[in-house]
């Protein structure tokens, strides 16, 4: 028999290495290896006791398996018998039953496979979950405590324990890697997954808490987090803040670095068993990162001290938090950057981590320790003023620091992310103004207060007269293109008073104040609640302000049609800038947001969808069009009642000669036009003077169109059809020359003004047709086909049949 010789030292694997150091650590230790050796021999007895008993019910489970592949063989050689000896038809009953025993053998074959699968995933997964509880065991019972400790580094075996936790992460990712193949392809075996689950989260139990506490020793070890020394003088001052990330060298580095990827891997693994578990293949779930949390963690109570001195102060509050995520970013993004890409965390990378829980910090003490203060403060009425000063400075401080810390990050190189939901989340978690996203009565507290402060600045203005005074530099040029004409942009160009321009201001501002809010539908809601009611109380300033001056529109002087055109234009460029930014990409989201969710709820206000303002500006229009009517209607009452006597008195076109007197005056024309109707066309040309100087060039041009229309209507009704009039020939030269005189009064506004009073210019041309014209009319009249051919071959395109044989009737 040869005699024992003892492995040499360097032949040992680790898990000996370590058996062998936790029981003998001294030399009497040695006297307790008869009890040693008395238990493992136990142990190894009934280790061998199970394994056989495994093998056998193995077997057995074989045996049953491969017997019932024998009446499988069998019927397969009886079948291959019957269709050797003779042949069947394909629609033979005998063919029929064949068929369905090779369905029912085929189906069992699949049925073995199935299992034969079972049971191999069970074994691989037997093997994995053994040596995960093999590892997870040699890590708890390690006699030294943190294995990735800086003291520990320095022994010789630090490799071996290091590797331990590794290799439990490891075999927790294989472990995954099958449980998700068994989710995706076998999902029957749900009880499978559950059982190794079962086992999985003990071990997880028990790594878990290691690795954070290793992680925290370590933070602790090198000094983190840093002090923050401020000035003497107790305000916001802080010096520059040293980074002992960025300091570390040698094994104090690797320590940190192997127990921050530990926990990086950790967290991966979990991250895969949470997605698994939701069936959310190919997502990514939105977590922080444990790594930074762990960093930001005992940040959150040192500076919660500063935080507290400073409640009066918000703005030093801000600061701090800005110069501790800006002073440590660059040394975190260094250190903890390869770390988590070397673990395969799908996430928004180091800085990006840091910033959004620094934000979280911040968010964190508003919540908890001032606005619910406000909140509370601003139900009472007395103290409801100081508190809307110090809600707006809050506001301020936040945009401005939500900004500051989107800067650092640079937000634009996360655009490549091709998940947008995964964008949506960063900006979510880089914006301080989500507070209000979950808490809807503070978002209607801010809103109300946002509201109350944009009007009482409005109001103040309103009380400036000079405020609705209206810039009449822009003026018509008439060589210019029709189109380029009336584009207009610009105020000056609208010729909106100054309010108007104010109250876009004070809208825009409101609204730019939520734009860092990553969530769309309370972004809508502040805005609805803000911006939109702000420009519905001004459209009701508008409103009033036209509506003082109705009661004397009988008597259209300057100043009312000043008063009036002002608040047309300044509605019209308020229009002009909501379309402009309903236009907008942002806007353009939100209407698709607010669409969607308006879908899904019963009760809810319905708002144009083709704009965001889409109610705004409907009624913008609304107030534009109606009281660009009143001026029309009011222009052609007056200039009624100022030629009443033109119109009744008939001689004047039946007299047989011309008679130049006192009641004839010589237009640009070189004929002699009424007296009576010159003067309501001066009265018509001066109001049209004051309405062009005062309206902007679009609406201006509406209105004397639809001036001449109305124009065109009365005195063709009044003079042809009302009255019996019969003209003489000098008479047709008087009323040519009183159209003429009309004519010139809107010469001014364009180059042809005949061409808008198609009925009084067809008139005129019929009541001078010659006698051969007067011959080929009669000619046609016998012809319905070619009546109106004829009549648009003689320029008569706006009057009917029956209206030219009246006419003709009507000359002597």
């Amino acid at each position: 028999m040869e005699p024992l010789v003892l492995p040499k030292h360097s032949d040992l694997s680790a898990y000996p290495l370590g058996f062998l150091d936790q029981h003998f650590k001294t030399l009497e230790d040695l006297t307790s290896s008869s009890h040693l050796f008395n238990s493992l021999s136990n142990s190894c007895s009934d280790l061998d006791t199970h394994l056989f008993s495994l093998q056998t019910h193995l077997s057995k489970h074989a045996v049953s398996w491969i017997s019932r592949s024998f009446p499988g063989k069998t019927a397969l050689h009886k079948l291959k018998l019957k269709l050797a000896s003779s042949q069947y038809g394909a629609g033979s009953k005998k063919m029929q039953q064949i068929l369905f025993e090779l369905a029912q053998f085929a189906e069992e074959l699949r049925r073995i496979q199935n299992i034969q699968k079972y049971v191999d995933t069970t074994l691989e997964l037997e093997a994995l979950v053994g040596d995960l509880e093999d590892a997870t065991f040699c890590s708890v019972n390690h006699p030294n405590g943190n294995i990735f400790s800086v003291r520990l580094s320095n022994s010789l075996d630090f490799q071996p324990k290091k590797e331990r936790l590794l290799k439990a992460l490891k075999v927790l990712n294989e472990i995954e890697e099958v449980l998700v193949r068994v989710a995706k392809f076998q999902p029957q075996w749900h009880h499978l997954l559950k059982s190794v689950d079962i086992r999985v989260d003990k071990s997880l139990v028990v790594l878990r808490p290691q690795v954070f506490a290793e992680q925290r020793n370590l933070l602790a070890s090198i000094g983190w987090p840093p002090k923050l020394i401020t000035a003497e003088s107790g305000n916001a001052d802080i010096y520059g803040i040293p980074n002992p990330l960025v300091s570390m060298q040698g094994n104090q580095r690797d320590s940190y670095c192997h127990s921050a990827l530990a926990l990086c891997a950790l967290q991966h693994l979990q991250t895969r068993r949470e997605r698994r578990q939701l069936n959310l293949f190919g997502q990514d779930c939105d977590a922080n990162l444990w790594a930074i949390d762990e960093l930001v963690s005992p940040f959150a109570s040192r500076i919660e001290y500063h935080f507290l001195r400073w409640v009066e102060q918000p703005e030093y509050i801000f600061a701090l938090s800005y110069k501790i995520t800006r002073d440590l970013i660059v040394g975190v993004d260094d250190v903890l950057g390869p770390l988590i890409d070397k673990a395969r965390l799908r996430s928004y990378g180091a800085k990006a981590a840091w910033v959004s829980a620094m934000v979280q910090v911040l968010s964190n003490f508003l919540t908890k320790s001032i606005f619910p203060s406000l909140y509370e403060k601003y139900k009472e009425k007395h103290e409801r003023a100081e508190v809307m000063s110090s809600w707006l400075h809050l506001i301020d401080l936040i945009i401005a620091f939500d900004r500051k810390m989107q800067s650092l990050l640079n937000v634009e190189n996360y655009l490549f992310l091709k998940d947008t939901d995964m964008f949506e989340g960063l900006s979510r978690s880089i914006s301080v103004l989500m507070i209000f996203s979950d808490r809807p009565k503070w978002l209607n507290v801010w809103a109300k207060i946002e509201l109350k402060n944009a009007w009482k600045k409005l109001k103040a203005q309103l009380k400036d007269e000079r405020a609705w005074s209206i810039d009449n530099m822009c003026c018509f040029d008439l060589n210019k293109e029709e189109s380029e004409q009336f584009l207009l942009s610009t105020r000056e160009q609208h010729r909106s008073p100054v309010i108007a321009e104010a109250a876009v201001k004070f809208s825009w501002e409101m609204i730019e104040r939520c734009q860092t809010f990553p969530a769309i539908l309370p972004r809508v809601q502040f805005i609805r609640s803000t911006a939109a009611k702000f420009l519905w109380h001004f459209l009701n300033v508008l409103l009033f302000r036209c509506k003082g001056v109705e009661s004397r529109l009988d008597n259209p002087q300057d100043e009312i049609l000043i008063t009036i055109c002002g608040s047309i234009n300044a509605a019209s460029y308020v229009e002009s800038k909501l379309r402009e930014w309903s236009d907008d990409v942002r806007f353009l989201e939100m209407t698709a947001a607010e669409n969607d969710s308006n879908i899904h709820r019963k009760n809810y206000v319905t708002y144009d969808n083709s704009h965001f303002f889409g109610e705004e500006i409907k009624s913008l229009l609304e107030l534009e069009k109606n009281w660009l009517m009143e001026i029309v209607a009011a222009l052609l009452r007056q200039f009624e009642t100022l030629s009443w006597e033109y119109i009744q008195n008939k001689n004047h076109f039946e007299q047989e000669q011309e008679e130049f007197t006192k009641e004839r005056v010589l237009v640009a024309t070189d004929l002699f036009a009424s007296v009576d109707f010159v003067e309501s066309l001066d009265g018509l040309r001066r109001q049209l003077n004051a309405c062009k100087i005062s309206l902007n060039p679009k609406d201006f041009l509406d209105l004397w169109r639809s001036v001449a229309d109305g124009l065109d209507h009365f005195i063709f009704c009044s003079i042809i059809f009302t009255s019996k009039i019969q003209f003489s020939s000098n008479g047709i030269n008087l009323f040519e020359a009183d159209t003429q005189a009309l004519f010139f009064v809107f010469k001014h506004f364009c180059c042809r003004p005949e061409a808008f009073f198609p009925r009084i210019r067809e008139t005129l041309k019929v009541l001078k047709f010659s006698g051969e014209e007067l011959k080929l009319l009669q000619v046609a009249l016998c012809n319905d086909k070619n009546r109106t051919k004829y009549l648009h071959s003689l320029g008569i395109s706006h009057l009917s049949f029956d209206q030219v044989d009246k006419i003709l009737n009507s000359r002597k």
